[in-house]
């Protein structure tokens, strides 16, 4: 791997874990500790149709992700992550999820020029609609990703407060 690739990645990574900081911060008072519901089975099948309907085409079926999705592309721009346990939708707690997924990469990280394939679903989805989709993500991760990303939300819940 390139020394420019890494950089960029590591400047990449800094710039997502701010952000994510930063829109945690924003959303945090008086928001749960989990905002996602893996165990409701109502929640979790209106999450499967709009995950069906909205997400599939990139993410994939079964949350998989495109191939090569840490490399940008010939447009420069990253392919779809995995939502499965493979991937790192698991690093970040459900704020910050809910925030991108809303509003997109470049308005959570407040880089506005900052180019994603990932829209914004602000004024197409709910919130409603966007938790129960990324609900259906979660409970598909075996029991150890879903506990560690439990965890993820404690912490930052902690750092939030």
């Amino acid at each position: 791997m390139s020394r420019r690739r890494v950089l960029w990645r590591g400047a990449l990574a800094a710039v997502l874990l701010a952000g994510g900081w930063l829109v945690w911060r924003a959303v945090s008072p008086g928001v749960a500790a989990s905002l996602l519901r893996p165990d409701d089975p109502a929640t979790v099948a209106l999450g499967q149709r709009v995950y069906a309907a909205h997400c599939a085409r990139c993410h994939g079926v079964r949350g998989e992700g495109q191939p090569r999705w840490r490399e940008q592309g010939p447009d420069g721009l990253l392919p779809a992550p995995p939502h499965d346990a493979s991937g790192h939708t698991w690093h970040h707690p459900d704020a910050q999820l809910l925030a991108i997924t809303r509003h997109g990469l470049a308005r959570v990280i407040g880089q506005p020029d900052y180019r994603s394939a990932m829209p914004a679903y602000e004024g197409v989805l709910s919130d409603a609609e966007i938790l129960a989709a990324l609900s259906w993500i979660k409970s598909r991760w075996p029991a150890a990703v879903r506990a560690q990303h439990d965890a993820v939300n404690a912490q930052a819940r902690g750092a939030g407060g």
